[in-house]
């Protein structure tokens, strides 16, 4: 498993799709993974600090875990099939773990809500992460770079069924990123 952190929400130029940005802690490489408007809105309020009158659902989800006594251990983005991400969030409750099947962006918005860790299944980053060129500042997809390096064989399939991504990684730009990282620290 590799921890990640919430980079970013951003919208695609393409269709106006969120897509929430995960980075690796210890190393550069971004998981982009499409998610709803409203749960797109669920993280970033909380991210961004913002109170809301009322709370939203994954508010009254952390008020139910935290009534039954148990707590977010972590959650982690665990499978990419058919274009589709899947998550599991894992619950401690009474000395046990308990694992619920999840929407990746209700387990995000949750995990930042309860400040749990994120991880990432290694199979799901050989897939869908991006790395940044160095020369360039553009993002590469990591099977593609794992098949440049032939270090790991991606077949041909596999590559087709992520095409999804590919035109949106291709539009991504992630200096722009930490050069507003930069200015925001300024």
């Amino acid at each position: 498993m590799i921890e990640m952190t919430i980079d970013s929400i951003r919208v695609s130029v393409m269709n106006y799709q969120r897509v929430v940005i995960l980075k690796e802690k210890s190393f550069e490489r971004y998981l982009p993974i499409w998610i709803g408007p409203s749960e797109a809105d669920a993280i970033a309020v909380k991210l961004q600090d913002v109170s809301v009158p009322r709370p939203l659902t994954h508010d009254l989800l952390r008020s139910i875990i935290d009534t039954l006594g148990a707590a977010v251990d972590n959650v982690v983005v665990c499978d990419l099939k058919d274009d589709t991400f899947y998550a599991k969030i894992h619950i401690r409750i009474n000395g046990k773990i308990l694992e619920i099947d999840s929407r990746p962006s209700d387990a995000l918005a949750l995990a930042v809500r309860v400040s749990a860790p994120i991880y990432v299944d290694e199979s799901v980053m050989e897939k869908a992460g991006i790395l940044l060129d160095k020369e360039t500042g553009k993002a590469i997809p990591q099977a593609q770079k794992l098949v440049e390096d032939s270090s790991k064989p991606v077949n041909e399939d596999e590559l087709k069924r992520l095409s999804a991504f590919k035109d949106f990684i291709q539009s991504l730009n992630l200096e722009d990123l930490e050069k507003g990282k930069r200015e925001e620290g300024s």
